[in-house]
């Protein structure tokens, strides 16, 4: 054969293997696993399978097994995964992988925080994930990590660890896309830490990298994360610059129902921090409906939150003429913030719980402008009210602002009056209102000053704008124009003259 043919067919199989390994992980190269005959298909893998179902439970099932111990199930599969015979066909190596995830859960139920962490980089999963593709582990890998995510959500130091501990077994495998993958997740984790510097950092690592692979399926995620780390540290300017990149990226590609909604989601807490309630409110109404047709409760609960957030939100700004800048005064006592008619029918029936019954709590209290009702709420319900950052800071941004127009509305009929009358009005300590009233006179809100020797608020009574001032004013501003041009007219002169 000609030097030219060989040199061909050589140049036609290297191009086969990079394309093979794209199939895979990317374009990352990785040994070949041996690839099984027909004898291999055909293995005994009867004891595997049964030693699987004896743990397994399905899900029309009992929930609980009380034949066997959380010790028994875990031995059980841990001896599957090890098993001395190393048969890893494609029958073999399907079993092993349903028994990675029943390890995982099996863990996760037993709360072995531990282990958990060690599963996927330890000598358990080591065997298997030595026998099969690259693509294979990556799934298997992100498979476990999502699943003890939702097993464990509250175990936000065992996510980070397991998530350490795969990108540091990712940096010595060389397994770059799945750590990139496993980064996202992290910084993700990390938000919810409230480690919002960490994240950034990290954030801004990966992003470098992701852009010169243009990953637009990834950098959708990394953006969308970035955009709620700088919300967190109240950087609206770059929060709505990186929502805005992770939306050019997603226009590009397919994205799917959840993710979509999540950038929907993001995109309302954007507008409810800059005060457009009605924007914010239609998009938190698309990702409640996505959310909703998927079915998922637990992510669609925060998005009818927000919605009730938004009409309290946008009805007190119509009655009490506030607005995220400070209070102006009570100018209507109607009832604008009902949101009966959001949590009625089926809505209501299917979201049910402490979280609907704290927001409409919330609205009532908001709407008698009863200041002690409103902090009740709050303390009776701190989970469903402080653990999320938008609906902290603007019941927090709120309270204040009822305080402010309730104080308003109050010493608008006085010329003097004593700080303990008011404070027993407002059904508030005395200290707090001669704080916020102290506040409110700095900041140009109340007109007076505090006689802290009587204990007294003496009120100034605007005064009129001078209307000869401001006409005086004016022509001086006139005359200074005037001036200025004649003195530009005779400079041009005395030059033209020379």
């Amino acid at each position: 054969m000609p030097d030219r043919f060989r040199k061909a067919q050589a140049r036609d199989r290297d191009y086969y293997n990079i394309i093979m390994a794209g199939e895979g992980e990317k374009m990352e190269a990785e040994p070949i696993p041996a690839i099984a005959d027909a004898a291999d298909e055909e293995e005994d893998c009867s004891d595997l399978a049964d030693l699987l179902e004896s743990v397994v439970v399905e899900d029309d099932a009992a929930a609980a097994d009380k034949s066997k111990s959380a010790s028994d199930k875990i031995s059980i599969l841990t001896s599957i995964l090890m098993e001395p015979s190393n048969r890893y066909g494609p029958s073999a190596s399907a079993i092993k992988e349903r028994a990675v995830y029943a390890l995982a859960r099996a863990y996760c139920v037993d709360s072995r925080h531990d282990e958990v962490v060690t599963l996927l980089t330890g000598s358990i999963c080591a065997p298997f994930f030595a026998n099969i593709t690259k693509a294979k582990t990556a799934k298997v890998v992100r498979a476990v990590l999502d699943a003890v995510c939702n097993l464990a959500p509250n175990e936000l130091d065992v996510q980070a660890r397991v998530c350490q501990n795969i990108v540091s077994w990712c940096v010595a495998e060389k397994r770059t896309f799945l750590r990139q993958r496993v980064e996202a997740k992290l910084a993700s984790v990390l938000f919810q830490q409230d480690k919002y510097s960490e994240a950034l950092t990290m954030l801004d690592n990966l992003l470098m990298e992701l852009k010169k692979l243009d990953d637009k399926n990834l950098l959708v995620e990394v953006h969308l994360v970035e955009s709620k780390v700088h919300h967190g540290l109240r950087g609206l300017a770059k929060a709505k610059a990186a929502l805005t990149a992770s939306r050019t990226n997603a226009n590009s590609i397919y994205v799917a129902p959840a993710l979509q909604s999540q950038i929907d989601m993001m995109s309302g807490v954007l507008h409810c921090e800059e005060g457009d309630y009605d924007t914010a409110h239609s998009y938190f109404l698309e990702a409640f409906e996505q959310l909703d047709q998927l079915d998922d409760r637990e992510k669609a609960m925060p998005c009818l939150k927000y919605m009730m957030l938004c009409k309290i939100l946008d009805g007190l700004s119509k009655a009490l003429g506030i607005s995220a800048t400070g209070a102006t005064g009570i100018k209507s006592d109607r009832n604008a913030a009902d949101i009966s008619g959001m949590i009625s029918g089926r809505r209501g029936v299917k979201y049910a719980g402490t979280d609907v019954e704290a927001m409409s709590a919330i609205a009532s209290a908001a709407s008698r402008r009863s200041l002690r009702e409103y902090e009740s709420v709050i303390v009776r319900y701190p989970r469903e009210l402080q653990d999320d950052l938008l609906i902290r800071h603007h019941l927090g941004t709120l309270r204040e602002q009822l305080l402010e127009s309730n104080l308003i509305r109050i010493i608008e009929p006085y010329s003097c009056v004593e700080i303990e009358h008011v404070s027993k009005l407002i059904e508030m300590p005395l200290i707090v209102v001669e704080r916020k009233l102290s506040q409110m006179i700095l900041d140009g809100k109340c007109h007076g000053i505090l006689d802290q020797g009587k204990g007294q608020l003496i009120v100034y009574e605007d005064a009129g704008t001078d209307k000869a001032m401001e006409k005086g004013l004016k022509v001086i501003e006139n005359m200074d124009k005037v001036v200025t041009s004649l003195f530009g007219r005779s400079h041009n002169l005395r030059s033209m003259m020379a």
